[in-house]
């Protein structure tokens, strides 16, 4: 089996221990991590090298950034997303190669700062994501899309009245684009299992979300064919969220076979 982990961890350095604990315990494959929050040269990679982890970072001052841990093998392929190099100065995307397959860690705009200029940024990288998502396909390559996507793809995604009508993670644009990447032959990893249950990855730290069950489902995990085939179960560890200073995510971890 291999299990490819996902996990907005809102600062690696703030939340080391438990991502120690996530890899002594479940022991993934490769744990994808968005908003480390720090460059590389700060990201704690001897706590997990010595866990049997190697770390591809690709990092940023105080926000954004992400990580791939993975436990040896594994070869970078892209540390920002195919069609963004020129133009897009944040740290949102790390992509690997290993087993035959690639694996892209992705941190997707939230939409909401910034104005008419923030949203459409969201959408020319949901855009780009799509593209590179098509290329892959035309390539032939088994490939899995997972991270922090800022979308509720449907109203189900989300706990009533958590969301307005006009946020970016729920405007019809958004969820267009959403539908769009998965038009290119993508399989989203949860729903695929789980068509109708209740599931959130993501509880605001205010308002009592959390002990309220007021969340939302934004962290996804998208498989090419064959990969959608492999497909053996899903899991959202929830009781992260319970614990001491947790991050306001909680990891999705996807098993295929071998």
């Amino acid at each position: 089996m291999i299990k490819v982990t996902t996990w907005n961890v809102n600062s690696v350095r703030t939340r080391e221990a438990h991502v120690a604990d996530f890899l002594a315990r479940e022991q993934p494959d490769f744990l994808l991590l968005q908003e480390i929050k720090c460059e590389a040269h700060q990201f704690p990679a001897m706590a997990f090298s010595a866990l049997g982890y190697e770390a591809e970072i690709v990092g940023q001052k105080s926000y954004n950034g992400v990580a791939i841990l993975h436990k040896g093998g594994a070869k970078v392929t892209h540390k920002r997303l195919p069609g963004m190099y020129e133009e897009d100065s944040h740290a949102r995307f790390v992509e690997v190669r290993a087993h035959g397959m690639r694996i892209g860690g992705l941190y997707l705009p939230n939409g909401n700062s910034g104005g008419d200029v923030g949203y459409q940024y969201k959408l020319h990288w949901m855009a780009a994501l799509r593209e590179h998502a098509a290329a892959m396909m035309e390539g032939d390559e088994d490939f899995i899309l997972a991270g922090d996507y800022n979308v509720c793809p449907t109203d189900a995604d989300y706990a009533p009245r958590a969301l307005r009508a006009n946020d970016a993670l729920v405007r019809p644009e958004t969820r267009a684009a959403f539908h769009a990447l998965l038009h290119t032959g993508l399989t989203e990893a949860v729903r695929a299992l789980h068509p109708r249950e209740t599931l959130y990855t993501f509880w605001d730290y205010q308002g009592g979300a959390w002990d309220r069950n007021i969340g939302l489902r934004i962290d996804h995990a998208l498989l090419s064919p064959r990969l959608a085939e492999r497909l053996v179960s899903v899991t959202i560890h929830k009781d992260e969220r319970a614990k001491a200073q947790p991050s306001d995510h909680v990891p999705v971890s996807v098993t295929l076979t071998a």
